[in-house]
């Protein structure tokens, strides 16, 4: 690959968006160039998504054997190998990694390795890594650098005692004792991964409910669940004056006008991310921002002609699948195969056990907008398949527009809850009525039962409630 080639699109960032960018146009017959500072699948893959759900799966099946008594199974003396726990999680990542390896010589994708710069528009220079030195000329360019994990102010992530999620995924021996600021999804199942190991785990949110972007009954489930558990959560506090002395780390939570100071082996933080700028633009590229994320219009394009962007770096929801959704759509509209489309409807999932799923707006949300609703719910408990796998636990909740009968939110708390909230998602894009959902037959015995169940009882004819 010779330095100063032109491809009709030069990616920057390789992760979710930036991947799925470059597959996209290499399908659509375009020469493209895709230039990622670490190995494709960007966080996501090597330090997101998918080793966590690999952590999280040894997790599940370490609790199934504990409780294997419940279905008749004795399992004497259970243990497990940490190190063996987080060296499969890197596998699963890795053997992803060479996937997207995969795609991109399937679709003649050049990948180049090293941090891209826009030195001016319609160049990229490969300012380090392996290409280093390199000038890629791009007949359009995808800002695609995504964003890094929030720390906070004058403690340094060491890996050891202070971590974000990337270094939790490798961390090299299970603390004894944690605290995780930050309550969201990361937050949440990185809580449930180690005190299902064993780890004392406080999980700390400075709102008033852990997964606070969650509908309010749905939070208040995983709670109880998370308290039974033995997770200690603390809402409505905040983490001040840290300090890393030794092999520990000491903290104050504070409450109101309460303070307690709390020791830990180790702090990981989640408390949110920010946007990947540096060494993106040289000072001869300015691209419109706001609170440091790119601004684009309706085709996805940045102030300035023929740069576009796609992914976490233009902002919230930084959700993986919706970062491919943006960049795929960016890559059909810039190369005019289709008008794109702005994302307006997101599944939210968090795979802590009970799981939470969800699609649309909350029962408050519905409140603050003065929204006449009705309301469908159908708990697990009455579900067969859910009594019979030993999940019982949560329900499957609609929020539907009173007058025409449109799902307006779905959510669902639950051992399934991840994989079934496709079929809300899908009804929500159709849209499908809570009647149209109530009269499609649905398997028995199956989970999914409660999708169907929760739209009959909408108008009060559920049978098994």
């Amino acid at each position: 690959m010779s330095e100063n080639k032109k491809y009709d699109l030069v990616v920057i960032g390789g992760g979710p968006a930036g991947y799925a960018a470059a597959i996209r146009a290499g399908q659509l017959g375009k020469s493209v160039a895709c230039v990622e500072a670490e190995r494709p699948g960007g966080t996501c893959l090597n330090w997101g998504c998918i080793p966590s759900k690999a952590l999280l799966k040894s997790a599940e099946l370490f609790n199934s054997i504990k409780h294997a008594e419940t279905f008749g199974i004795q399992v004497a003396d259970v243990k497990y190998d940490f190190a063996k726990v987080i060296g499969r999680s890197r596998g699963v990542a890795d053997q992803m990694a060479k996937g997207i390896e995969f795609l991109f010589k399937k679709n003649k994708v050049d990948h180049f390795v090293g941090t891209g710069t826009i030195s001016v528009p319609g160049m990229v220079e490969i300012v380090d890594g392996k290409n280093k030195g390199t000038l890629l000329r791009g007949e359009k360019i995808l800002v695609a650098t995504g964003c890094r994990a929030r720390q906070i102010p004058g403690v340094a992530v060491d890996g050891e005692r202070v971590m974000t999620a990337r270094e939790a995924l490798v961390m090299k021996k299970q603390p004894k004792s944690i605290v995780i600021i930050g309550a969201g999804a990361i937050g949440a199942e990185f809580a449930y991964f180690l005190n299902s190991f064993g780890t004392k785990v406080t999980l700390v949110e400075m709102q008033d409910e852990i997964l606070p972007v969650e509908d309010r009954e749905i939070a208040k489930v995983v709670a109880r669940s998370f308290k039974k558990q033995g997770i200690d959560c603390r809402v409505s506090t905040k983490v001040e004056n840290v300090k890393v002395t030794g092999k520990q780390v000491k903290m104050e939570l504070v409450k109101g006008d309460k303070r307690e100071s709390i020791t830990a082996d180790t702090l990981l933080v989640a408390i949110g991310v920010v946007a990947n700028t540096a060494q993106l633009l040289s000072p001869k590229v300015k691209l419109a921002t706001e609170r440091d994320y790119v601004v684009v219009n309706d085709q996805y394009e940045t102030s300035v002609p023929g740069i576009y962007a796609a992914g976490d770096i233009i902002g919230p929801p930084w959700l993986a699948h919706v970062a491919t959704y943006e960049a795929v759509q960016a890559v059909q509209g810039m190369f005019d195969f289709s008008e794109p489309k702005k994302v307006k409807l997101f599944p939210g999932c968090t795979y802590c056990q009970p799981q939470v799923a969800s699609i649309g707006i909350t029962e408050e949300k519905a409140k603050a907008d003065g929204i006449e609703y009705k309301l469908g719910k159908f708990p697990f408990a009455a579900s067969g398949k859910a009594v019979a796998s030993d999940h019982s636990d949560g329900f499957v909740k609609l929020i539907v527009d009173k007058k025409h009968g449109e799902i307006l939110g779905a959510h669902i708390v639950g051992s399934d809850a991840t994989e079934m909230i496709a079929e809300y998602g899908l009804g929500m894009q159709m849209e499908a009525t809570a009647e149209e959902i109530h009269h499609t037959i649905h398997a028995h015995p199956t989970m999914s039962e409660a999708m169907m169940e929760a739209a009959a009882s909408v108008f009060g004819e559920a049978i098994h409630i």
